[in-house]
């Protein structure tokens, strides 16, 4: 059985940081592509970053340049660092893992999700 579990999320003031972290089990960690993906009240999921089974990246324009997502094989877990976060950032925080690549991209129904972490930025 397949799980992936976050931990990280909390209250934070603009301009601060926090770290998202998403371990994984029931699976070969080390051969998945994992996102990262939130949702904000009254608005829909959208895709934050995804990193893939060799460590490649890619970031949506709203984060990039303020969050990094980054994996440990040896701990099957994903991580996101999230600095200079600003209000509108708040979110439930979801990450998803999927065998291919486009399966945790844009627009993708990643095969698996975790439960979500709370991420809110005050002002």
């Amino acid at each position: 059985q397949v799980q992936l579990v976050e931990s990280g999320g909390g209250l934070v003031q603009a301009r601060g940081s926090l770290r998202l972290s998403c371990a994984a089990s029931g699976l070969t960690f080390s051969t998945y592509n994992e996102g990262w993906f939130r949702q904000a009240p009254g608005k829909e999921r959208e895709f934050v970053a995804a990193i893939n089974w060799t460590g490649g990246t890619i970031y949506s324009d709203s984060v990039k340049g303020r969050f990094t997502i980054s994996r440990d094989n040896t701990k099957n877990t994903v991580y996101l660092q999230m600095d200079s976060l600003k209000v509108g950032d708040t979110a439930v925080y979801y990450c998803a893992a999927d065998g291919r690549l486009r399966g945790v991209l844009p627009g993708s129904s990643p095969d698996y999700w975790g439960q979500g972490t709370q991420v809110t930025v005050s002002s």
